[in-house]
């Protein structure tokens, strides 16, 4: 292990891939893409990342940017509690550190929803303290430099290879981190596409001499996910389609929605249930089956259009070009909307009079 720094910062100086990021490494712009990318691709982030800074050029901005933007701005990166937390985060800093963020590692840990990896990450490439950065990438590198057989998902395992990651640490910490984040991005990717002839470290690789690397890192089996079936319409008067705001708690947290039913249903309960909304059918139109899938749970939708004679109170009645400027729908919901653009026929129409 103690070997592989000065090999891995050359690489990673010579081979490091141009990210938007990167180009001004400011506490505000790691911040920021760190946050976007948990638990979403590099090129998912990248597009993202460019419209959110135009939007939210400094810390100042996103304190006082409203939910409904911020979240708009959000729109299809998922886990939407982490723009929130990115804004209580902002408006913390403005108040305690004047508009700049902390620059050691244990303040930075205060911060609403930056962990020890994130901190690590800030503290290290911006402010130069010597700590690590573990995220997935690197626990899987040093699982297989040290041939760990171990769950690297367990506590006292990402521990483990925290300390030894710190005993390597070496001045030039930040670029030590992100030369490991992009070692596990690139070259030391999960089992079956390994690029291990390109891997600039592999002589110390104990579990590429040992031929172990489509066995490590081991992972327990997943829980398997829940499945929810709903049923889900458009509601459409003239130009206008129903959207309305999901509950304070829970999944997609006060993002927008389209009508639904929490179970499958057949016609005659879907048109019950418009009319118990208050409103007066003109015909349905089936789209077909959408699903997404969560972190623990599954969807699965059965759609349709369904075209009405007037408004309630009940829901928020807005154009299509309102909905898609203005207002923050999850992707599960923009799916539907991208499956009736791409079904012109419809397969079940029926006409009230």
């Amino acid at each position: 292990m103690k070997n592989i720094a000065e090999k891995l910062i050359k690489w990673y100086e010579e081979n490091k891939r141009e990210l938007p990021w990167r180009s001004d490494p400011t506490p505000y712009h790691v911040w920021v893409s760190e946050i976007m990318l948990q638990q979403t691709r590099i090129e998912a982030v990248k597009k993202y990342y460019v419209t959110f800074m135009k939007e939210l050029p400094t810390i100042e901005s996103l304190a006082k940017v409203e939910e409904e933007k911020l979240l708009k701005l959000w729109e299809g990166l998922g886990y939407y509690s982490r723009a929130r937390n990115l804004k209580k985060a902002a408006m913390l800093v403005q108040e305690k550190y004047k508009g700049k963020m902390p620059s050691s590692y244990q303040e930075l840990l205060q911060l609403p929803g930056v962990g020890e990896y994130t901190a690590g990450a800030i503290a290290s490439i911006c402010f130069e303290e010597q700590v690590p950065a573990i995220d997935g990438n690197v626990l899987r590198v040093v699982a297989r430099l040290t041939a760990n057989s171990q769950d690297i998902l367990l506590p006292q395992v990402k521990k483990q290879i925290t300390n030894q990651v710190k005993q390597i640490l070496p001045k030039q910490a930040g670029k030590f981190n992100q030369a490991m984040m992009e070692l596990g991005e690139t070259i030391c990717i999960p089992k079956g596409n390994m690029k291990c002839n390109e891997c600039p470290i592999k002589e110390y690789c104990q579990a590429y001499s040992k031929q172990l690397t489509n066995v490590i890192p081991f992972r327990n089996p997943k829980v398997k996910k829940k499945t929810e079936e709903k049923t889900v319409c458009l509601l459409y008067y003239q130009n206008e389609i129903a959207i309305r705001k999901r509950e304070e708690k829970g999944l997609l947290q006060q993002m927008y929605e389209f009508p639904n039913i929490p179970q499958l249903e057949s016609i005659a309960s879907i048109e019950e249930q418009i009319q118990s909304w208050g409103l007066q059918l003109q015909n349905i139109q089936e789209i077909g089956k959408v699903s997404h899938v969560f972190t623990h749970r599954i969807w699965n939708m059965d759609c349709y259009i369904v075209k009405v004679k007037n408004k309630n109170t009940e829901f928020i009645w807005v154009n299509e070009q309102e909905l898609m400027h203005k207002y923050a729908l999850p992707t599960a919901f923009s799916k539907i909307l991208q499956r009736k653009e791409e079904k012109n026929l419809c397969v079940i129409q029926k006409v009230y009079k």
